[in-house]
């Protein structure tokens, strides 16, 4: 090979750093520069605006294949939580999780059943031992949900519109066919002391036993040996073959209902990314803005596709919270403290949220409110465009006030789907904080599936939706507003 004359081989240099150059910092074309939001009257200072490139950047490297959809509880999931700590680096967000860094490695104890539960019925008798019945798992019964893998109790049959206070360790047969009211039956026995409720299937899910029974029950996972209580259910609900149902109402008053099974417990790992803007006026309650950074990771293929992306589900979420962190981050130092809490393991149950909840960066009572972002990729219908709604609207006078100030912000169109209960801002609800969910999920059929990809992304939807967010949540973490819930509001 010729070597190349000295003044060549330099110019040669000033080309290639030149080139480098225009490729690590393209011209903004005019989508991608930042729109200036406007400010409700009185304001003294400039309104923070929307970077469309970081957001578009930021979803473009957490939806994308290479993080595998970033499974909860994977490795996957902590490249997610990395990238989320070293853009709050950049945005001059201080760090707040372990040893000075911003990941929190958040460890629950797992368990596992390791063999089929039985369910057995024992009449009383006036003998020492009375007739018993022993269903099979799968043939006469499958769980809806678990919380305990032993318990007894005497059988007590009900009608789903009965009221019947007496229900304290017993197992609840509910009559009835009406779902959501023989679920809210269900909450209402177990909350009142019942260890156990008990439904009848419809024919249609009595034909799946067996196929529902090939994958056993999972366990509310543990974090410093107790239950973590996140998302989902926590109580014992047990659906039974229609065909059975008659046997259960003939049984006599005082049978025995037992429920055995066997597990093994193992230690798992989540990873959250803390970071933290210290206020200067402390006393006025933190503000926290959080999202959940995990996905479904690898699953069954849907079309030849088997990576779960998560664009909407919760990229889009975690984006709003990056895009907050960097209007906040270059702003004055405001007057409340702001941490920022991206969550992992939210599809398992809330257990990075849960975690935080018991391993906070500052005191929970120091926090005067959280707001979670959960789906914001996409419009949903039954809003405007530009619009997004707050989970849990009418519990607390929070949404009100941030409509009042800019926020394209409305009440949740979907009530009857109880999406205020099934976010990380739930989690922390159930201990007193003010905590909600800004989304703006129009109940689409990617949600949990391969297609919930970048190409099914609304980003003018996005740029709009968070935008509009910026100089609200800015007058908050300067405010001395407390957000508190109405009468009846706290779950």
């Amino acid at each position: 090979m010729k070597r190349l004359p000295l003044l060549a081989f330099g110019l040669l240099l000033i080309l290639i750093s030149r080139s480098a150059g225009s490729q690590a910092q393209p011209s903004a074309t005019e989508a991608d520069k930042p729109k200036t939001v406007p400010r409700h009257a009185g304001a003294a200072v400039p309104a923070p605006s929307v970077c469309s490139a970081c957001i578009r950047a930021h979803m473009e490297f957490l939806a994308s294949d290479a993080l595998r959809g970033r499974g909860s509880g994977t490795a996957d999931e902590m490249v997610a939580a990395t990238y989320v700590a070293s853009q709050l680096r950049a945005y001059g967000i201080a760090p707040a999780g372990d040893d000075g860094g911003y990941i929190q490695r958040a460890v629950f104890e797992q368990p596992r059943l390791t063999a089929p539960p039985q369910l057995t019925f024992v009449k009383p008798s006036a003998n020492a031992a009375g007739e018993q019945i022993s269903w099979t798992f799968g043939k006469e019964f499958i769980v809806r949900s678990l919380s305990q893998t032993h318990f007894s109790g005497r059988l007590r049959v009900i009608n789903a519109d009965e009221y019947d206070p007496g229900v304290a360790g017993s197992v609840v047969l509910i009559l009835g066919s009406d779902w959501p009211k023989l679920r809210a039956k269900a909450v209402s026995v177990t909350s009142a002391g019942a260890v156990a409720a008990v439904v009848t299937a419809t024919a249609e899910h009595a034909a799946r036993f067996e196929e529902k029974a090939r994958q056993l029950p999972d366990l509310p996972a543990k974090i410093d040996g107790k239950d973590a209580a996140g998302l989902g259910d926590s109580f014992t609900l047990l659906e039974i073959n229609p065909d059975a149902v008659t046997l259960l109402k003939a049984l006599p008053e005082n049978t025995t209902v037992t429920f055995a099974s066997s597990e093994s417990s193992e230690p798992r790992h989540t990873w959250n990314a803390l970071g933290m803007l210290p206020g200067s006026d402390p006393k006025r309650g933190a503000v926290l803005l959080s999202a959940h950074l995990d996905h479904l990771g690898i699953g069954k293929p849907v079309n030849g596709d088997n990576i779960y992306n998560g664009a909407d589900d919760d990229a889009s979420g975690t984006t709003a919270v990056l895009e907050l962190a960097r209007a906040l981050g270059s702003g004055p130092r405001p007057k409340r403290t702001v941490v920022f809490a991206l969550f992992g393991s939210e599809e398992l149950g809330g257990l990075g949220s849960a975690y935080f909840r018991e391993h906070p960066p500052l005191p929970l009572q120091d926090i005067a409110v959280n707001l979670e972002f959960e789906m914001l990729g996409r419009a949903d219908p039954a809003v405007k465009s530009d619009t997004v709604w707050l989970t849990g609207w009418e519990r607390s006078n929070l949404g009100p006030e941030l409509a009042a100030r800019g926020a394209k912000l409305v009440g949740d169109p979907h009530p009857k789907s109880n999406f205020f209960a099934r976010s990380d801002n739930y989690v922390l609800a159930k201990r007193g904080m003010v905590a909600q969910t800004v989304s703006s999920y129009g109940l689409h059929s990617d949600y949990h599936q391969p297609s919930d990809d970048l190409a099914h992304i609304d980003f003018k939807h996005m740029d709009a939706a968070i935008g509009s967010l910026l100089e609200p949540v800015s007058w908050l973490v300067d405010s001395d507003f407390r957000p508190e819930w109405k009468e009846g509001g706290r779950p």
